[in-house]
């Protein structure tokens, strides 16, 4: 029996759109704080050994809560005009749901949106386990709007972040 997630052509080219956020933090021993550095995605995949072919186009280097609605907009033209179905994004954890909310409806792309609650470059950091996460979901999904964080697929419209435990969760009330 075939099933029929495997019906499709399996994704030959991922486009990653970079927005900065805790994933590609770096810590500035000297000045004790952190600066957004370059996306961390491309060499995650490159020393996975993917295989599929992807492009990195880094757009912003910010603190999703610095993000304003022109920031989205620009994620969303950016991914408008994209020739590949497959989209992933990284992004700051405190307003992605945000941004995955303002890409709704954009045709023909299944778009995943994921982050790390601690840098890509510290030791523990969720980074890669998030970007796998979001990986296979890209992959398997039907078109349209998603978010991984903490093992879980996301509908955008139905999940908020908990800042205080640290984590992604239901929305009450959804």
């Amino acid at each position: 029996m075939h099933h029929p997630l495997y019906t499709a052509h399996p994704m030959q080219h991922l486009t990653i759109v970079t927005t900065g956020g805790t994933i590609d933090k770096i810590y500035f021993d000297d000045k004790s704080d952190y600066k957004i550095g370059a996306p961390q995605i491309g060499d995650i995949l490159s020393q996975l050994g993917v295989g599929f072919q992807f492009d990195v186009i880094p757009i912003l280097r910010k603190d999703s809560l610095h993000m304003a609605a022109e920031d989205r907009a620009l994620v969303r033209s950016t991914i408008e005009a994209q020739p590949h179905r497959h989209v992933l994004v990284t992004h700051g954890t405190d307003t992605m749901v945000d941004t995955a909310r303002a890409l709704a409806g954009i045709p023909g792309k299944v778009i995943v949106l994921t982050g790390a609650l601690n840098p890509a470059r510290f030791q523990g950091s969720d980074a890669v386990f998030n970007i796998g996460c979001a990986v296979a979901a890209v992959q398997t999904l039907p078109d349209g709007v998603y978010i991984t964080m903490n093992g879980r697929v996301w509908d955008p419209a139905k999940v908020r972040k908990n800042r205080d435990a640290n984590r992604f969760e239901e929305a009450p009330g959804m």
